[in-house]
């Protein structure tokens, strides 16, 4: 997935490499210019942070996954989002000893949480693209943070699963999959019901009846600025 011919596949495999041996909070852009073999120029002419690199790592996965999913439309929904998860999960399989410091290293500071569930909004909404689920529809933009909702809890038993199977990850998914869709089922209820009810207090034109004529606008008359004519 990660070019290692190009200056920014190597930092960003460097980066990685880094934060399974030292962990990523101490982690410094110098480290990270001598574990690629770089100068600290070269860093710095592709980013500016840390979390640039993190960014940068999580476009990749999202072009991978992007590049790895044929969403059948005949398929229910949760199949295809489970399909497309799971293919995330394999692409970040090389990587999960590194994202695991990581996570748990954000777990007790708040804004490298706040950044990573941004970084991982961004990336749920492609995911949702990739099965083939609109998210452009009034409303529809629930289901984004839903489904991080749902890929965090799975991600959480994923970390830990050293199957090779991901049987254990596969039932997370499937379970959080199940209860998500129940959610937003009833959202979906919630939401026309109140559309419907919003729509009771929409003051509506009167239509003439047919023995009336037509509906004539009074013409104003002049103001008090306003001369009459002749």
């Amino acid at each position: 997935m990660l070019d290692d011919y190009t200056t920014r596949g190597m930092i960003v495999r460097a980066a990685l490499r880094l934060a399974e041996q030292k962990g990523w909070r101490r982690l410094g852009l110098d480290d990270i210019a001598r574990e690629a073999g770089l100068a600290l120029a070269d860093v710095r002419a592709e980013f500016d942070s840390k979390g640039a690199i993190l960014e940068a790592f999580m476009q990749e996965v999202d072009r991978a996954v992007l590049k790895a999913s044929d969403p059948d439309p005949d398929e229910p929904a949760r199949d295809r989002i489970f399909d497309v998860l799971m293919t995330r999960f394999e692409v970040l399989a090389p990587y999960k000893a590194a994202l695991r410091r990581i996570a748990r290293e954000a777990q007790y500071r708040p804004g490298s949480m706040a950044y990573l569930t941004c970084l991982s909004l961004r990336s749920q909404y492609w995911m949702l693209l990739a099965a083939g689920i609109g998210v452009d529809a009034p409303g529809a933009s629930l289901k984004v943070p839903g489904l991080l909702a749902v890929y965090g809890r799975a991600a959480a038993v994923w970390l830990d699963d050293d199957d090779p199977g991901h049987g254990r990850t596969m039932a997370a998914l499937d379970r959080e999959l199940r209860r998500g869709e129940r959610w937003l089922t009833r959202l979906d209820t919630f939401g026309a019901d109140a559309i419907r009810l919003a729509c009771r207090f929409v003051p509506r034109r009167r239509r003439p009846r047919a023995d009336e004529g037509p509906v004539v606008q009074p013409v104003p008359g002049p103001t008090a600025e306003e001369p009459r004519a002749g």
